[in-house]
């Protein structure tokens, strides 16, 4: 069983949470698709306590006993009973660009840096912690205070939905000790964050475990098509929506991430070597090690169109290269049917995820599910649409906020 120990904790004002979501919403904004924040509509009512949490967790794959941490943020004066939101962050190419990192904030005088601190998390803190709700954040394995050397799980299903539910499960027992009771449990995600919480809410759906709704921004579901679209967009037809993107240069470190946690996690000893055309070894064992890109390093990043060996997805390579493919298959989250709410908010001008990754899971997920397509969003602008975004840009549906409001 969990057992969580009280971290640091700080409390951060309405104040301060909203100018800092107001500095960073430019940044998020990609292509200006949403008017800027909105005092009267976007503004936390509350101040919101941050606090590091740590607990252990059991990874499902090697057996491993391992400590990890996560983030609650609970709005000042809270009594009785509070609707609770998992949030699950998205892809970080970093080890400590974390939720609990957050608690940085204690000092008045720290200032938050985008690709440094967990920017995404903030504006999930002011726009739920902020107007009500209690939220709680993993770190992911690997990741945070208590990393000591350990590789990531990037899309590794078990050890992810076994770190999540941990950390989920001692901010509850948190709660719990400062008289608090969960009457509502919400799960919200981006990009990587989207496919932990799909798994999560599988898991819970499995358990028994009564989730009121869930909501994804920029989600990945077929692991294998888009580890094949990331390295062959040009095979994918074209959104007729808009005209789409090609997948960035950050697109291979990610690729890397995903080769060295399936190879670390599922024992693929010789993946690298199978997977990985030979010149570009060297950059993806030191890049796997490090999560270095300066801009020395950042000039040989190899693109993700040659990355590969030849052939990967088109014949029969190598055993260990079949098993990746089974394995990213096996942990794709497009074939569910859902027991409760679930809504996908997607931008179509995405650079990391075409659209037509999106709807085989929307046509098979079940009645209670629907997509929210964003014109003109990135990756980044439409998880930023989801919380922020108006009826017309959402094509009159409501942001995660409204929409978990009205489920209340």
């Amino acid at each position: 069983m969990s057992q969580a120990d009280l971290g640091r904790s700080i409390r951060i004002s309405k104040e301060r949470l909203n100018a800092l979501a107001t500095k960073f919403f430019p940044v998020f904004n990609e292509h200006n698709i949403l008017e800027p924040i909105s005092a009267d509509k976007h503004s936390a009512r509350f101040d919101v306590e941050l606090r590091r949490i740590t607990t252990f967790t059991r990874v499902p794959e090697t057996g491993e006993r391992v400590k990890v941490s996560g983030l609650l943020a609970v709005p000042i004066g809270s009594k009785g009973s509070l609707p609770v939101v998992s949030w699950q962050h998205g892809t970080i190419l970093s080890f400590d660009q974390v939720p609990s990192n957050l608690t940085r904030l204690e000092a008045e005088s720290y200032e938050l840096h985008d690709n440094v601190d967990s920017i995404e998390t903030l504006f999930n803190i002011q726009r739920f912690a902020g107007n009500g709700y209690a939220v709680i954040a993993a770190d992911y394995l690997g990741k945070g205070p208590y990393r000591d050397g350990r590789d990531e799980a990037y899309v590794v299903k078990g050890a992810t939905v076994q770190c999540c539910l941990d950390v989920l499960q001692a901010g509850l027992g948190e709660l719990k000790k400062s008289g608090l009771r969960l009457s509502a449990l919400f799960l919200n995600g981006w990009s990587q964050g989207a496919v932990n919480t799909q798994w999560l809410k599988q898991d819970m759906q499995r358990r028994g475990i009564k989730v009121v709704a869930t909501a994804a921004q920029s989600p990945f579901n077929n692991l294998p098509d888009t580890f094949h679209y990331w390295s062959s967009p040009e095979s994918y037809i074209p959104c007729t929506e808009t005209t789409y993107p090609l997948p960035p240069a950050w697109i291979t470190p990610c690729m890397i991430v995903v080769l060295g946690s399936y190879r670390r996690y599922y024992g693929l000893n010789d993946l690298f070597k199978t997977a990985i055309k030979p010149q570009y070894l060297a950059f993806a064992e030191k890049y796997w090690s490090d999560y270095s890109l300066d801009e020395e390093i950042a000039k040989t990043i190899p693109p993700a169109a040659d990355f590969l060996t030849d052939g990967f997805f088109e014949r029969f390579t190598n055993d260990t290269n079949s098993k990746l493919l089974r394995r990213l298959a096996a942990n794709s989250t497009t074939f569910w049917e859902y027991d409760s709410p679930i809504r996908f908010y997607y931008g179509l001008a995405d650079e990391a995820l075409n659209p037509s990754l999106v709807k085989m899971a929307l046509a098979s997920g079940g009645h209670d599910m629907a997509g929210i397509p964003i014109d003109g969003a990135s990756h980044r602008g439409a998880f930023l649409a989801s919380l922020y975004g108006d009826s017309a840009v959402l094509r009159g549906k409501p942001t995660v906020f409204d929409w978990f409001n009205s489920l209340l």
